[in-house]
């Protein structure tokens, strides 16, 4: 029997329940890129670029549509242990490959691709440090990188929306925010949640260890990411307010 209020739930970090890491994005890293952000998410750090180029893929031709798609690759320090590159494997990973059509898609579902014109925006993705929640972090700094470059050159206008994407889960039994990797891989339950700042989903990756959860808690992880997709969004729209056309 507990008599009195629950103790407090303690992360390895120090943080509350519903508390991001610190997040930052510095835009205009790259000489170049049409677009560039560099989001930092506590000790994750991931460099973004947007390319804008006339043309389109195969099946577009002719259509006067645009599209979108994204570039995902750790660098091999970027990680604990030294990772080797995949150029030099000659193949570009299944985990990688996943993330990748992931932040596309995420991407997408906030530009009108109709009003793009036969043009695609590519979304290169380099984790510089990773400690927990890379995929996550690239697209919200993805969609930081893709709103400069539309909106340096006049084309604001197609953007529909944000995107941002965070994780949440079941760490010894209490719901968090915005796993780091000492949490991540001993989570329960581990969510990542890809919404718009209009209360919609683009995707949601969840799963459990050892134990299924439950409807009921689903819910709470959900009204949980909410929270933390709140305050990215305001994140983003601080920085891309900074972007001059």
């Amino acid at each position: 029997m507990t008599i009195g209020n629950r103790a407090p739930v303690v992360r390895p970090s120090g943080r509350r329940p519903d508390e991001l890491r610190a997040v930052s994005l510095t835009l205009g890293l790259q000489k170049w890129a049409e677009g560039s952000c560099r989001i930092r998410v506590g000790d994750t750090e991931v460099l973004c670029a947007a390319t804008i180029e006339d043309r389109v893929p195969p099946h577009l031709r002719g259509k006067g549509s645009g599209w979108v798609t994204a570039e995902y690759a750790m660098l091999p320090r970027a990680t604990a242990e030294r990772t080797q590159r995949e150029s030099t494997a000659g193949r570009v990973g299944g985990r990688t490959h996943e993330i990748q059509r992931l932040i596309g898609r995420s991407l997408r579902g906030v530009v009108d691709l109709s009003r793009l014109g036969e043009r695609t925006v590519t979304v290169d993705c380099d984790v510089l440090q990773a400690d927990g929640g890379t995929r996550t972090a690239s697209i919200t700094g993805g969609y930081v990188a893709l709103a400069a470059a539309l909106i340096t050159f006049g084309m604001e206008r197609l953007l529909i929306g944000k995107i941002a994407a965070v994780s949440v889960g079941m760490v010894n039994g209490a719901n968090v925010l915005d796993l780091d990797y000492a949490e991540d891989h001993v989570a329960q339950v581990d969510f990542n949640v890809v919404g718009t700042d209009a209360g919609r989903y683009v995707e949601l990756q969840g799963t459990a260890e050892g134990r299924a959860f439950s409807r009921e808690e689903l819910d709470g992880l959900l009204d949980l990411a909410h929270v933390g997709l709140g305050r990215l969004f305001e994140a983003q729209a601080a920085a891309i307010a900074t972007v001059k056309r």
